[in-house]
């Protein structure tokens, strides 16, 4: 049945007899009782859109199942998927030149075409992703993830093929050279660009620009102190984090929940432009599989999400999923290198990217990358030089032969529950720098860290890290969210990464070391390590792991105390226990725990006489303006119209300035017996909280800004010339809800933020009960009707609800239906 028959029946029939009429339909698509029961028949994979252009995928196997997903993702997002596909084959300085910017990585253009082609360049040359694919499950793909790969190509080609390149609607693609069909390859291997994409920003300029000493004409740079070292990459790490993906969860169990068994609340942090954003789909295979939630563009499974029994997401872990070895180089031939008291040469290679001339034509750019037993050279990390001198570094990438993480989420999405969670992630270790939380009907809610985590148990790191490794393992040195970066003695091949009998791989920590919890009341993360997943439990693991017994971000403080609060009935809003009601609420009332902490004792200080008229960089700063702003911003919300929000906000950066929140002029310090609340107290008679204001203050008059100024008139995305206003703040606020405000294409946007939020409920029968908004919307293209729908639905705090049962699907009335015949 047809899109037109199924319009046609609706302008005629009453409402329940188009339902019907509807789940008869697409059941008889793809050859299935109505009733639901086990498909079969010939394959015709049936897709049936629903408000905001979700799309709602059936099939009755796993290859139709990716041809209706490849068919939808491309309707909605062929130019930023085309733009992958010409990234992972390392062909981007041949279409767009060598000096584009690009983003291998989780960060935006994060290097130019040119170093990005010759590091993907080099990976297809050696055959990386072709080796796993060849290789039996669990290390390469199932049969299941073939069919599936197998069919989005189908689909993501049938519709490229339906359209034709000059009339593909999105004018960033339309006409283009570079779009074209694609290959399974291209899609494994952008599967295994985002698997890697942790390391790719740290390191890949340095891998792709190695060169022995001499060999380049920049002046020879001096071997920096391993304290030096240290800091740089501690400090480069630290901005990466706070400019980058994080994520908020919360799973909570039975004992936590009014009139359901467990609940779970999905809070990632995405980009909100390129490869990284999400996608929102239902993929159903009836009497075998039927999940709903999203996925990174081009992966036909759900990465986070629910189906009838579990649901699941993830958060950015506390795991450097890379490690560096210092191998000491030969001084009279610096590509040789010593490894247990022997000489051993360094492995040159050639790679060569095609790469378009100023005058139009093509030319040949080769690079000589060299490498050692434990990986590639790099000369940097995050920019931080190492220097090719009298040692140099080596990267292992733990991640670079994990194509296992396709296999996972195949897994989750067919989980019954958190049991099963546990045993998918332990026998696959293909999640990559990510934590899980899920819950299920039984009521159960779960944290693990159970990923690909490099084998470097606590004795190894005593026995091998350097000096320079060592200080970034020193906790007292720590600073927030900041994975610690291994650096190990590559003079003995005994440092290197050993092999665990109980790992999936060689390399990989014994899964059955690393930190998971379940619990009856909850389970939570916001990108700190494992130790507070619930703070009646606090855990224990390796140090490659993250920290224990040190501060929590503001946003752990304020998700732990949100669970607490709410389970015990303390938060003002009526009765003890989550519902989808005010789980939803306590997320976008967007309230800043920074603000919780000093906005009082700041406000006392602005009314003192020492902050009057300050002067800063030659200017003098009437500070007491900001007084009565502050002192009327009573909520402490980062909503739209709040007032004083954007004045604090501007206020409260300048005053971390980058550093850790235990850093700052405290009365109470950190205590590791009570880390929820403390460190407290701020010493708002310190010349530091003056200073910050005053810089506020003049930011904001420089900028035309008022100083009350409402959330709504300064933080907005421009959507086909719409202004949106976003609600919510940065991570270093201590909001839930966060969006990082910055330019794209030189212009005022969100560069990453909440991305796909969704809020699940299970009862005891019944199916689940949920709301999601995907904060940027469906589609990347300017000129389809889901550009910015859900951005304004975000924007006004609202939600879908989730149509999950065929029912439900059919009774929506803006269905529309395609059959892929």
């Amino acid at each position: 049945m047809g899109l037109r028959s199924i319009r046609a029946i609706r302008a005629r029939l009453p409402v329940a007899v188009v339902v019907a009429v509807a789940v008869m339909g697409t059941m008889a698509a793809v050859g299935a009782p109505a009733g639901g029961g086990g498909a079969a028949g010939a394959d015709k994979p049936t897709i049936r859109y629903t408000e905001y252009g979700i799309p709602h995928i059936i099939a009755s196997d796993w290859a139709g199942l990716g041809t209706g997903y490849g068919y939808a993702v491309a309707k909605d997002n062929i130019c930023t998927l085309a733009d992958t596909y010409l990234m992972v084959n390392a062909q981007r300085s041949r279409y767009l030149g060598p000096d584009g910017r690009t983003s291998p990585g989780e960060h935006q253009n994060t290097t130019n075409n040119l170093n990005s082609d010759l590091y993907f360049q080099r990976m297809n040359d050696d055959r990386v992703v072709e080796r796993l694919i060849g290789l039996p499950a669990p290390d390469g793909p199932e049969p299941e993830v073939k069919d599936a790969i197998r069919g989005y190509v189908r689909g993501y080609n049938r519709y490229l093929a339906e359209t034709g390149v000059n009339n593909i609607s999105d004018p960033a693609c339309r006409g283009a050279a570079w779009v074209r069909p694609i290959t399974e390859l291209d899609v494994y291997r952008h599967a295994h660009a985002e698997i890697i994409m942790g390391t790719a920003d740290a390191l890949l300029e340095g891998e792709v620009n190695a060169a022995p000493p001499g060999a380049s004409a920049a002046p020879a740079q001096a071997a920096p102190s391993p304290e030096e070292t240290a800091k740089r990459i501690r400090d480069a790490m630290a901005a990466g984090r706070q400019q980058g993906m994080g994520s908020n969860a919360l799973a909570v169990g039975s004992q936590g929940v009014s009139g359901g068994t467990g609940m779970l609340l999905a809070n990632p942090h995405f980009p909100w432009q390129g490869k990284n954003r999400m996608w929102q789909s239902q993929l159903t295979i009836p009497g075998k599989a039927n999940v709903s939630g999203a996925s990174l563009l081009g992966f036909p499974a759900v990465n986070i999400g629910h189906n009838d029994d579990v649901a699941w997401t993830h958060t950015v872990a506390t795991v450097a999923p890379f490690g560096l070895f210092d191998v000491q180089v030969d001084p009279l031939n610096p590509t040789r290198y010593l490894v247990d008291g022997a000489w051993q040469q360094m492995t040159s290679q050639q790679v060569g990217v095609d790469v378009r001339k100023a005058d139009g034509t093509v030319g040949r750019v080769t690079r000589t990358l060299w490498a050692t037993r434990y990986g590639p050279i790099t000369t940097s990390v995050l920019g931080t030089p190492l220097p090719w001198v009298v040692s140099a570094h080596a990267v292992r990438d733990v991640n670079m032969d994990n194509l296992r993480a396709l296999n996972t989420w195949f897994h989750l999405d067919q989980a019954k529950d958190v049991d099963d969670v546990v045993h998918t992630l332990e026998s696959t270790q293909g999640v990559p720098f990510f934590n899980t939380i899920a819950t299920d009907r039984k009521g159960n809610a779960l944290y693990a860290d159970i990923q690909a985590t490099p084998n470097i148990t606590d004795a190894h790191a005593r026995s091998c890290l350097t000096l320079t490794g060592q200080l970034l393992f020193d906790q007292t040195l720590r600073l927030p969210n900041v994975p610690p970066v291994s650096v190990l003695d590559g003079k003995r091949s005994a440092c290197d990464w050993p092999a665990d009998p109980n790992a999936v791989a060689p390399g990989l920590l014994d899964p059955h070391k690393q930190p998971r919890l379940i619990r009856s009341d909850f389970v939570g993360n916001a990108n700190d390590s494992a130790w507070l997943a619930n703070p009646a439990q606090p855990l224990s693991f390796p140090r490659v792991m993250g920290d224990t017994t040190a501060p929590r971000s503001l946003r752990t403080q304020e998700l732990i105390l949100t669970a607490q609060n709410r389970i015990n009935g303390n938060d003002g809003l009526p009765g003890r226990g989550f519902t989808p009601q005010n789980m939803r609420q306590l997320l976008f009332t967007d309230n800043s725990r920074a603000a919780d902490l000093a906005l009082n004792a700041t406000v006392a200080a602005c009314q003192g006489a020492s902050f009057g008229l300050v002067l800063v960089d030659g200017n003098l700063v009437n500070v007491s303006e900001a007084c009565p702003v502050l002192a009327a911003w009573q909520d402490h919300d980062f909503t739209a119209n709040s007032r004083g929000s954007w004045l604090f906000e501007n206020y409260w950066v300048r005053l971390l300035g980058g550093q850790a929140i235990e850093k700052l002029p405290w009365r109470v310090p950190f205590d590791a017996n009570d880390p929820v609340h403390t460190p407290n107290s701020l010493d708002s008679g310190n010349s530091a909280v003056r200073d910050a204001l005053a810089r506020a203050v003049l930011s904001l008059r420089t900028a035309g800004v008022p100083l009350n100024a409402r959330l709504a008139d300064v933080q907005k995305v421009t959507r086909n010339g719409e202004k949106i206003p976003v609600h919510g703040s940065m991570s270093e606020l201590g909001v839930l809800n966060v969006v990082t405000p910055g330019l794209v294409d030189g212009k005022f946007d969100i560069t990453f933020g909440s991305s796909f939020v969704q809020q699940v409920r299970f009862t005891a029968d019944g199916p689940p009960q949920t709301s999601s908004v995907l904060a940027y919307s469906q589609s990347a293209n300017p000129n389809s009707a889901h550009y910015a729908d859900q951005t304004r639905l975000f924007s006004a705090g609202q939600w879908v609800t989730e149509r999950y049962t065929e029912n439900d699907i059919a009774a929506s009335p803006v269905l529309e239906v395609k059959v892929l015949d």
